[in-house]
């Protein structure tokens, strides 16, 4: 069933009650083994990412802030994007492997709920790499 408020920003709380911290971790750990050895993403995220165990797990805790308003994640997810060379197809790549195994281990509720925030991150994070390049871009992945 779709939220009539696909604003995460109005809606306090959860995400939706059958998200566990264990299911996220899955998630992150599933999403990123694919992404590394993704032709468009992998290139990009085997350079820029060092420590595997140590990104798995601050990217798990990020999406537990962000679905379950733990407060586990306090970093800044844009900054390191910002000197990265991501452009918009490693956006669009992103938000379809991301959504992909979503799919795959969620229902179409709970994937939904992941994507409406997934998207909007994506629309965040490139507009900002636009800004700072000089760019005008609108945001594409945001309903």
């Amino acid at each position: 069933m779709k939220q009539s408020d696909d604003n995460p920003l109005t809606r306090p709380g959860p995400a939706h009650p059958d998200i566990t911290d264990p299911d996220i971790a899955k998630l992150v750990a599933t999403f990123y083994a694919r992404a590394r050895e993704d032709d468009v993403l992998g290139p990009v995220f085997n350079r820029a990412v060092h420590d595997w165990d140590e990104h798995i797990a601050q990217i798990t805790d990020f999406w537990s802030s962000i679905m379950l308003r733990t407060g586990r994640y306090s970093g800044r997810p844009l900054n390191p994007h910002l000197r990265l060379p991501i452009e918009a197809e490693h956006f669009d790549r992103w938000l379809a492997l991301f959504e992909q195994t979503a799919t795959e281990i969620f229902s179409a509720e709970i994937t939904h709920e992941f994507m409406i925030r997934a998207r909007r991150i994506a629309d965040n994070f490139e507009l900002a790499i636009g800004s700072m390049r000089g760019e005008i871009r609108s945001p594409r992945h945001a309903r």
